[in-house]
């Protein structure tokens, strides 16, 4: 007896189409990952335990419910009492919950070895099965070293917020196993520019209240949430509590934002009537105090694409393997296989670059700190311009079908935007990587110190820093920021290949992405190891 669905149909027999998966294994089945991972020094047991988990058929079942079943805002009860709740699927609360099991917020606190750079790994997997889950973790994760400005707060919220448990209840922090925390920084007026912001905050004994709207804040049912208000000393950061012990604090939800992709996720707008918030950091030192939070959650936005580029790459290729046109398996064609090849390379390539910063991360030196700030600004910048015109060209390897909501590729070409405007768009963060090179002496020596340590392994590379370096001896005008960026991230993803020792990959993105053997177009190339590098496929 077989329970599989009929193939021979009144009208026609179901053929050559791929057999749906089941269970897969992201660990085992990922040669990239692997490689990455363990030269960044994450925990290489766990990430493996965490794939299988996170591969599984449920987990896929969960993300697509959590999807098709949106968040519901419930603003008042059935007497018009304010509620201002989300309502969530429970396949929402289960990948939660996994998340933070597997100490998705809490690994790099918990002092072991690559702690960090296993974070980065949590973050690939979930990039794959449940984009929009990422963001209140990785705001739980990133919110642990800015409330470091406040011990005693601190001393609260910490331990919850590095909890291995998932609790969403609504209760005040003190109550609780474990929390979760959010932000809330865009106003209208300003956007990026956070010191345009206009929402006040007056002092009342040990706290503030605060008054104002804020246009974006994710996640509105976590238990605190990061934000900036002016108070008399200026433009300060606070931690506003969801629940307090008196009750609900006064943090109203207007309306969740109906949003191009990310939409397990609620973002909201909210307003400010009067509610209770405590200090972090100096009086007019926000902007330094919640920087350590994005600074964070740039890691996040820099692995992200990878993952959302992986899952792209793997469906693809599972397609094209398992489907003939013209006589011939799709994979088995030339011109499929450069396709191919090409995106294998972006991939590899956004995977190098945010292991190469989370590897960073976990330094502990001055100099560790200073290069993670600037290669996570590069790798942030060039892999989320690349996932979505690399997700496209996946989608079209399936064909019709690539179009089509039964496959991930919607979902993934709508996330493919989202982290390269989360956490500063292109432009700030071109800005920004032209600001830390000014400011940090280490970040220009820990960058130039990277590229150099590869010199002598491929005379292409060589050849294409020396160019890098007469193009500007110096910094770029602000004009060129993007060029010099790109360049610059470009330079990086090699000579972390180059480490990597994958001689295919190496080899293939030096020649195509630095010497120039490329077209405009993914898979217009020539001279690379097709073969070679479709290898670590599978």
């Amino acid at each position: 007896m077989t329970t599989a669905p009929h193939s021979q149909l009144a009208t026609h027999d179901v053929t050559n189409q791929p057999e749906p998966r089941a269970d897969r294994d992201l660990w085992s089945g990922d040669t990239a990952l692997r490689a990455a991972a363990r030269w960044a020094g994450a925990d290489a047991t766990a990430l493996a335990e965490a794939g299988r988990l996170m591969g599984r058929d449920e987990m896929r079942q969960h993300a697509e419910n959590a999807r098709r079943d949106a968040p519901r805002l419930h603003v008042f009860d059935r007497s018009g009492r304010r509620r201002d709740e989300v309502e969530f699927h429970p396949g929402y609360h289960a990948i939660m919950d996994l998340g933070m099991t597997l100490g998705y917020a809490a690994r790099p606190w918990e002092d072991a070895p690559g702690g960090h750079a296993t974070h980065a790994g949590l973050v690939y997997y979930m990039a794959q099965l449940e984009p929009g889950i990422s963001c209140p973790l990785t705001m739980t994760y990133a919110a642990v070293p800015a409330l470091r400005d406040n011990p005693a707060l601190a001393e609260t919220w910490v331990p919850r917020l590095t909890a291995r448990v998932y609790d969403p209840s609504i209760a005040p922090v003190g109550r609780k196993r474990a929390a979760t925390m959010g932000m809330a920084m865009t106003e209208k007026q300003g956007g990026s520019d956070v010191r345009a912001n206009a929402t006040t905050a007056a002092p009342h004994g040990d706290h503030y209240t605060l008054r104002g709207h804020k246009w974006f804040c994710s996640a509105p049912m976590c238990d605190g949430f990061l934000t900036l208000a002016h108070a008399p000393g200026g433009l300060t950061c606070f931690l506003v509590p969801r629940w307090l012990e008196e009750g609900r604090n006064t943090m109203h939800l207007m309306r969740l934002k109906d949003k191009l992709g990310n939409r397990a996720n609620a973002s909201s707008e909210i307003e400010y009537h009067d509610a209770v918030a405590y200090r972090l950091g100096e009086e007019g030192q926000g902007v330094k105090t919640i920087i350590e939070m994005v600074h964070h959650t740039r890691l996040d936005t820099a692995m992200a694409p990878a993952g959302l580029m992986r899952a792209a790459l793997d469906e693809a290729y599972w397609w094209v393997s398992g489907r003939a046109a013209f006589q011939r398996r799709l994979i088995d064609q030339p011109l499929m296989r450069a396709v191919m090849a090409d995106l294998a390379l972006e991939v590899e390539a956004a995977t190098a670059l945010a292991f190469g910063a989370a590897r960073a991360f976990d330094g502990t030196s001055e100099a560790d700190r200073a290069f993670a700030r600037i290669s996570v600004a590069l790798a942030k910048f060039i892999s989320n311009k690349r996932a979505p015109v690399m997700i496209v060209e996946a989608m079209e390897c399936l064909g019709g079908m690539g179009y089509i909501e039964e496959t991930p590729m919607p979902m993934l070409y709508r996330e493919a935007p989202l982290n390269g405007i989360w956490e500063g768009s292109g432009n700030v963060i071109c800005l920004d990587i032209l600001r830390t090179l000014v400011k940090e002496p280490l970040a220009t020596e820990g960058l130039m110190t990277r590229l150099q340590s590869v010199i002598g392994r491929d005379p292409r590379y060589d050849a294409a820093l020396r160019a890098h370096q007469t193009r500007w001896p110096a910094l770029p005008p602000e004009a060129e920021a993007r060029w010099f960026a790109e360049s610059a991230a470009n330079l990086l993803a090699a000579a972390y290949l180059l480490e990597l020792e994958s001689v295919p990959v190496a080899e293939g993105f030096i020649a195509t992405r630095l010497e120039g053997q490329r077209g405009h177009v993914p898979g217009a190339v020539s001279g690379i190891d097709i073969d070679g590098i479709l290898a670590r496929l599978g």
